[in-house]
């Protein structure tokens, strides 16, 4: 794959991903509506532990799509580098496969596991 067409994924990436984020908070707006509207006392109320469990569990998914935000950044910032597809431990090519299945990856994958590592 070409510069251009990684640019290209990635700019679909950031597109679905900006759209679930935007989603998400929609959702997080909506179950903090929910828990003013419900009874303050969380543990006598029965909906209070499943709003408050929703509430971190979309929060959860918020902090995700935020930091796949991030990691899309960081591969952008590569390629105007001239580094994106470079594995960040060995330095072999990362092949255009992992790339389009994970266009944000910085190891191949004989090193996937070492980045979570370190």
């Amino acid at each position: 794959m070409t510069d251009t067409a990684h640019t290209t994924r990635l700019a679909e990436e950031r597109r679905m991903t900006v759209d679930r984020l935007e989603a998400l908070q929609r959702e997080f707006g909506q179950v903090v509506e929910a828990s003013v509207d419900s009874n303050s006392d969380d543990e006598h109320d029965p909906e209070g532990a499943t709003i408050a469990y929703e509430r971190s569990q979309v929060a959860a998914l918020i902090d995700q799509a935020e930091q796949h935000l991030s990691e899309i950044d960081a591969a952008e910032a590569r390629i105007a580098e001239g580094t994106y597809g470079t594995c960040v431990v060995c330095g072999r090519p990362i092949p255009d496969e992992r790339l389009e299945a994970r266009p944000t990856a910085t190891t191949c994958i004989d090193h996937a596991g070492a980045a979570h590592h370190r």
